[in-house]
């Protein structure tokens, strides 16, 4: 555990999350377009379940899969649901992965059809078990989204391919509309929360992806042991790579087996550090405590031109 490291066993209220049908409508809304955003997350379940996709939004454990269902927004996970790495921080399943299913790329690709969704996010677990980690596939996929449906964006959320920049192009040259890489957490940190990916390498591909002329994206989790001194600098870190999108969300025990929480950050302090990441010329911050790294991703996108 990180150091001074205090059990945290009571979530504070702030992270409470509210169905729609607990909070007053919102400006502008009408029976109607409830009924219309119940009838996306209805429809949206339903396909996810018939057709065996596999969604960060549930494996993740993601707080707010209800409102970017809703929204017509999903995020598929390729290449399986077992990962070759065992980061500290995360429910996905790890060990030795099957198989990549073949009909994948076109499965994902129907699925966002009939989805009707207007922004498709792609991540996967890592596979450093294939000799390309998958990139391959990953573009394949890319390719079948973008023909299938030519007006839906796609955002791939990419793992670090330990830092082959042959293999990163190989998804890149797909022509993603953004392309993100989480940095996770702050430098000091990183040893204890991840398993193989190096801190140094996660702003090495965030580089590369802007030097291709494509919007990048990162996502932070606070509440691991960080200091304000930490955070601070990894902001610095992140704009020197030109990275433009960022999302700092409060980290969240998944299992038992997962880290324990050292602190459930006040939303005040994630509103603090949202206002220094704009200083520091990111063009979207979204920052609370219930914040993922796809959350809002379309409106993120629009910010960088893309709609």
């Amino acid at each position: 555990m990180p150091e001074n490291h205090e059990k945290v066993t009571r979530k504070p209220a702030w992270l409470k999350i509210k169905l729609r049908s607990e909070t007053p409508g919102a400006p502008g809304e009408t029976v109607a377009s409830r009924l219309e955003a119940a009838n996306g997350f209805a429809q949206v379940s339903r396909l996810v379940r018939e057709n065996a996709l596999h969604t960060i939004c549930t494996s993740g454990k993601c707080p707010n899969q209800a409102e970017c269902w809703s929204r017509r927004t999903a995020t598929f996970m390729i290449l399986g649901d077992i990962c070759t790495r065992s980061c500290r921080f995360c429910a996905t399943k790890t060990g030795k992965p099957l198989p990549a299913d073949p009909d994948e790329p076109e499965k994902v690709a129907r699925s966002v059809s009939r989805m009707e969704l207007r922004y498709c996010v792609l991540t996967s677990v890592d596979r450093d078990d294939l000799p390309d980690g998958g990139a391959a596939r990953w573009a394949e996929t890319v390719r079948a989204v973008r023909r299938l449906n030519p007006d839906t964006k796609i955002e791939v959320l990419l793992p670090d391919f330990d830092g082959n920049r042959t293999l990163l192009d190989i998804v890149l040259d797909a022509g993603p509309d953004v392309a993100g890489h989480n940095i996770e957490t702050v430098e000091r940190l990183t040893p204890l929360v991840r398993s193989r990916a190096r801190y140094r390498r996660s702003l090495d591909v965030l580089r590369h992806i802007v030097g291709r002329g494509i919007p990048a994206k990162s996502g932070l989790m606070l509440g691991l042991g960080e200091t304000e001194e930490d955070v601070l600098r990894t902001l610095d870190d992140l704009a020197e790579t030109g990275c433009s999108l960022l999302t700092i969300g409060q980290y969240l025990q998944p299992t038992r087996r997962q880290l324990e929480v050292a602190e459930y950050v006040h939303p005040d302090r994630f509103a603090r550090y949202r206002e220094e990441a704009l200083k520091r010329g990111f063009a979207w911050v979204e920052s609370a405590p219930l914040v993922r790294s796809s959350y809002r991703a379309d409106r993120a996108a629009e910010k960088c031109g893309i709609k």
